[in-house]
């Protein structure tokens, strides 16, 4: 009368740990997506948690507060932004100091104007945990970025790190201002941290890459 098969052919439920996975998940991208459209300031706790159709009492039991969502986010971008700065350095394109400059640039430019929510974190200033991110990051592509010009000695081999160290902490600044006068990053701006950053630089280039 019944099939005793029945249950081994419904498929299991989700085990709690699958379905708070899924649910940290649902308001990260609800997050990305509210700072996307609406900025930082709309992306609320509780505006996230009804993007994601999530209860604001239950939010609480994936995240302490917005500030825990906007660490794990970030640090999601950053993830993928260190991925592509490593492949794009990896490839022998930039035969010149000023090249690896554009490059790296470019690159992460051209990421914070297609991921607006991670513009809008990057250069929040909302709270000492997302600088201290994005002030790791810059060291790390720094200390990056003078290996990589200084194994092709595209500066001499006593450049010291502070000068890459510098160099990152001013272009960000800049890159500040130039999505402070821009939602996209004001062109005129950018093409000045270029300039500067590279000019500096170039006091630092060994006498083979001249």
């Amino acid at each position: 009368m019944f099939d005793e098969n029945a249950s081994s052919r419904t498929p299991a439920r989700p085990t709690a740990q699958r379905r708070g996975l899924e649910r940290r998940k649902a308001i990260l991208d609800a997050a990305e997506a509210l700072l996307a459209e609406r900025g930082y300031e709309a992306a609320t706790l509780k505006a996230t948690g009804e993007r994601a159709g999530i209860p604001i009492a239950s939010m609480y039991h994936y995240f302490a507060d917005r500030y825990q969502v906007d660490a794990e986010l970030l640090e999601r971008h950053l993830a993928e932004l260190d991925r592509l700065i490593g492949a794009t350095l990896a490839q022998p394109a930039a035969r010149t100091l000023r090249e690896a400059v554009d490059i790296v640039i470019g690159l992460i430019l051209d990421y914070l104007r297609r991921h607006r929510s991670c513009k809008e974190l990057w250069f929040a200033g909302r709270h000492t945990t997302l600088d201290e991110m994005v002030r790791a990051f810059d060291e790390a592509q720094a200390e990056r970025l003078w290996r990589h010009l200084v194994e092709r000695r595209l500066v001499s081999a006593d450049t010291p790190l502070l000068a890459l160290l510098l160099a990152f902490e001013v272009g960000t600044r800049l890159f500040d201002i130039a999505f402070r006068r821009s939602p996209d990053g004001d062109d005129a701006t950018i093409d000045e941290a270029r300039r500067l950053v590279t000019a500096y630089l170039e006091t630092y280039v060994s006498e083979a890459a001249r």
